[in-house]
């Protein structure tokens, strides 16, 4: 199996883990201040693995709403003398080019967005878009993968470290709040898991017994 047979296992679509950290809850109104996103491949055995997670420090747009109990919660200083942040615009383009590329490799028309409650994500990602005016989106626009309900399913948790417990991810809630930490975890959590359904023989072998059963009875001539 090779790597650009990912294309096949998501129907077309590539899956990429994203995490946001923001300066609140609103998507329209409080800051984007941190996005990171984990380009995910698929290795010779249909196994898949991180490749590469990108990191961004964004400046608040203009007009942000900064809480300050959601500050004091991730423990981000929008306003560090030493942050190396960038614009929205910056950030989403040096993303999407990122990410296009990828499509592009393997052979996929389509990324879509993995997050842990990924419709917060998927909404400050999508406000952001629609406040630097981007037209091509590599991402589908409502569509996601979501690692908490996932492993609800899976693991009977959903808490982000509590799944990666359960699923024999080391996690350190020291380290958590970071958007580039907790997209690795995300993205850890979420391949153990498309990998662990394979292992189960959950995909491919399932489609292809029932390909072979269907064979089986054209030929009988039943």
């Amino acid at each position: 199996m090779s790597n650009h047979e990912i294309k096949d296992r998501f129907r077309g679509f590539l899956p990429v883990v994203i995490d946001v950290e923001t300066a609140g809850f609103n998507q329209k109104t409080d800051a984007l201040l941190e996005m990171a996103a984990s380009i995910l491949r698929m290795d010779e055995n249909g196994d898949l693995y991180i490749h590469e997670t990108l990191e961004f420090l964004i400046k608040p747009f203009e007009g942000a709403n900064l809480e300050k109990a959601a500050l004091e919660f991730t423990g981000i200083d929008p306003f560090a003398p030493d942050r190396q942040d960038m614009p929205e615009s910056e950030a989403l383009g040096q993303m999407f080019s990122k990410v296009r590329k990828e499509l592009k490799s393997v052979g996929c028309k389509r990324a879509i967005l993995v997050g842990h409650n990924a419709a917060f994500d998927h909404g400050f990602l999508n406000a952001a878009i629609e406040r630097v005016d981007i037209k091509r989106n590599p991402f589908h626009p409502f569509s996601s993968f979501d690692t908490a309900s996932l492993a609800g399913l899976v693991f009977g948790q959903t808490v982000l470290a509590k799944a990666c417990e359960a699923a024999s991810i080391p996690f350190s809630n020291a380290e958590a709040h970071s958007a580039k930490y907790d997209t690795e975890k995300t993205a850890e959590l979420f391949c153990e898991m498309v990998n662990r359904l394979k292992r189960l023989g959950g995909w491919p072998l399932v489609q292809n017994e029932a390909e072979d059963s269907m064979e089986a009875i054209f030929h009988s001539g039943k």
